[in-house]
């Protein structure tokens, strides 16, 4: 008989049924998601200045003149969070006549915003249409659907750049970022001649919440059930997440190590199975955590990973 999935990862937030729960539910079993990451905002006092200052470049030393910013670079919905975060903040501080309020006269709505896809787009937008009327929030956005990725973006920057009266050398630009971070973007930028001052606005770590969660799902699960049997099967997704989660996971669960046998803990501990979304996630939890993963996703989606799961279970394509 099938039995149940600890998805680990965050269900689907587009409103809609979540597609890998979905998929178990298809052929028998019962699955859970769990977030195991969550983000933070950094350095916000400090985008929070920038921010005042409507675009100007702090001026060093040997600067004479008063230079702006040519553009804002936002690869993610979480870059878009945090300067919506700071908007927020500034429109406070604003309406409350706090010291510092107020301090950037020019609207960011003259320095144009490069983004990658139409999500992030969106995200900026939505924070124009919360305040029409703050001079902080984004309203030339440019990239988009042109740029699905950061090397495309990168490109559509130097040309947008180049195709101005004074051409694309000795721009500077304000680039978002997080915590992990590819070189792609700069790299191009760096050789058309392109400055960027990077500013790191987020970071993402384990999530704080994740042993309630873990607890209150499984809860969730046994109170279903009358004849739950605590026969598990825990679904990694990255290696990023596997650290912070498996010692919290070895407190509730038998986990299968390399160098022991099943059922070591029987009768004290839930029963598990490991499967990975892919050889790299895989390849950590068995070298690194020394754990044994039985499925590893022949595709990294939903049907390959039941299918994965289904046929070590001896379960049959309905």
């Amino acid at each position: 008989m099938p039995g149940d999935v600890l998805l680990l990862r965050s269900p689907s937030e587009d409103g809609g049924p979540d597609k890998y729960e979905e998929a178990f539910h298809a052929r028998g079993y019962r699955a859970v998601s769990i977030p195991v990451l969550e983000t933070v905002h950094t350095n916000v006092e400090k985008l929070a200045t920038i921010v005042r200052r409507a675009g100007r470049i702090e001026q060093q030393a040997r600067d004479v003149q008063d230079r702006r910013y040519t553009g804002v670079i936002v690869t993610s919905g979480r870059a878009c969070e945090a300067w919506r975060h700071v908007v927020e903040q500034l429109a406070w501080e604003d309406k409350g006549g706090h010291e510092g309020a107020g301090v950037g006269t020019e609207r960011w709505s003259t320095i144009p915003f490069y983004t990658v896809g139409q999500a992030t787009a969106s995200a900026l937008s939505a924070i124009h249409d919360a305040f029409p009327s703050s001079p902080y929030t984004p309203k030339d956005i440019r990239g988009a659907t042109e740029s699905g990725n950061s090397e495309k973006l990168a490109h559509f920057i130097v040309a947008d750049l180049s195709s101005a009266p004074s051409g694309s050398k000795g721009r500077r630009l304000l680039y978002l970022t997080g915590d992990k971070n590819r070189d792609t973007l700069p790299s191009i930028l760096k050789d058309a001649g392109i400055e960027l001052d990077n500013l790191q606005v987020y970071a993402t770590q384990g999530s704080s919440r994740f042993e309630d969660d873990l607890m209150n799902a499984l809860e969730g699960v046994q109170a279903l059930d009358a004849d739950y049997d605590e026969h598990w099967w825990i679904v990694y997704f990255a290696p990023s997440s596997a650290q912070h989660v498996s010692p919290i996971l070895s407190k509730h669960f038998d986990m299968p190590a390399a160098e022991k046998p099943d059922a070591q803990n029987a009768g004290t501990l839930r029963r598990a199975r490991l499967a990975a979304i892919g050889p790299t996630t895989s390849a950590y939890l068995e070298s690194e955590l020394h754990l044994r993963v039985d499925v590893v996703a022949a595709q990294p989606n939903p049907d390959a990973l039941v299918e994965g799961i289904a046929s070590f279970d001896g379960i049959e394509k309905p």
